[in-house]
């Protein structure tokens, strides 16, 4: 700055967005470490990374009147990457985002990453299309730097309440919890477990309320003992089974809060010597493909998977072409697929 100029003062300009040489300026730091935050790279100190993304939050973000085009990219971020449930979310990206000529990119475990790194600066480096995040919530820091970049994101299968911020796509959860229970019941089963997802969870929670209104619909008393808290995971449902099966008045049926916790309950039941469906009866949620090759084939309820990813991908590309969204929640039925793996009590 010369000895003529004036210090730029943001406060003098409210509700205008700065630029990067203004923002560089008020934050004490050059322009390329600016742009380097902005582009998502990762050679910048976490606290100058914070002063850079706080006044870009503050006062907005100016772009070059020549806008960067995003990338021929749809990028997927998984809670997790395992099982079968993540193949089944691609398959309906892949679906749509194919139509568009855009390939889709996979990232995983934002929950696990050190603050400022990880997923989110990857895909600011990336500049996809657009981002659908699978199975977790987004913090406002997140959506506040996809937003200043103009790269658009859907939530699938959102962990907690997404709000009207957050376009999303879910499934019918609470009336699977219901028909899955429903079932057993109509089935004679009155000492009927449920092994949950974690608390933190919204789909958990919802498929729990479902068994618990319909045991209050049919008259039969929840027992706390019967309730297993669950993560989700094979060894979670197999660790659940066993506790629930050894207790003194043990359960003729279990409901089980996903079809990796049901695998769980096999393998348990298997372990005690206990015969699905003559001693025990069980019911998964998700319906993945090797379900109807377990012995016996699983019955669970269909969460329609590859369907939810196509709707997902189809919002964002609206969002990404500038186009409003007719709602933004949107959410598909689940229905209850009847196979080998529940009968009537033998007592």
């Amino acid at each position: 700055m010369t000895a003529t100029e004036e210090p730029f003062d943001a406060d003098a300009v409210p509700g205008r967005p700065l630029t990067i040489t203004q923002l560089a300026e008020l934050a004490g730091v050059s322009t390329a470490t600016v742009s380097k935050v902005v582009n998502g790279r990762s050679e910048v100190a976490p606290e100058t990374r914070a002063l850079v993304e706080g006044l870009i939050r503050r006062h907005g973000y100016r772009r070059q009147r020549r806008r960067v085009s995003p990338a021929p990219l749809v990028e997927v971020v998984f809670h997790a990457l395992d099982g079968d449930y993540p193949i089944e979310i691609v398959k309906g990206v892949d679906q749509v985002a194919r139509r568009h000529n855009l390939a889709v990119v996979i990232s995983d475990r934002p929950d696990r990453e050190p603050a400022g790194h990880g997923w989110i600066d990857g895909v600011l480096s990336r500049r996809p299309t657009g981002v659908i995040g699978v199975f977790f919530g987004l913090t406002d820091d997140q959506r506040e730097q996809l937003v200043t970049r103009d790269i658009p994101i859907v939530l699938l299968d959102p962990s907690g309440d997404p709000g009207p911020r957050f376009p999303s796509v879910g499934a019918g959860n609470w009336s699977g919890g219901l028909s899955a229970t429903r079932h057993l019941l109509d089935l004679g089963h009155r000492r009927i477990a449920v092994i949950t997802g974690p608390d933190w969870a919204l789909p958990s929670r919802a498929r729990l309320d479902g068994y618990r209104t319909a045991l209050d619909l049919a008259g039969v008393s929840a027992d706390p003992e019967l309730i297993g808290s669950g993560d989700f995971l094979i060894e979670g449902g197999r660790a659940q089974a066993h506790r629930l099966l050894r207790l003194p008045d043990p359960p003729t049926a279990i409901f089980a809060c996903n079809d990796g916790q049901a695998t769980g309950v096999y393998r348990a039941a298997h372990e005690l010597g206990l015969r699905i469906p003559h001693d025990l009866s069980v019911v998964g949620f998700d319906d993945l493909p090797p379900m109807e090759w377990m012995n016996p084939p699983l019955t669970t309820v269909r969460q329609p998977l590859t369907e939810m990813a196509a709707a997902a991908t189809g919002m964002l590309m609206k969002l990404a072409q500038g186009e409003p969204l007719s709602q933004s929640r949107v959410e598909l039925g689940t229905e209850l697929i009847i196979r080998g793996s529940t009968a009537p009590p033998a007592h």
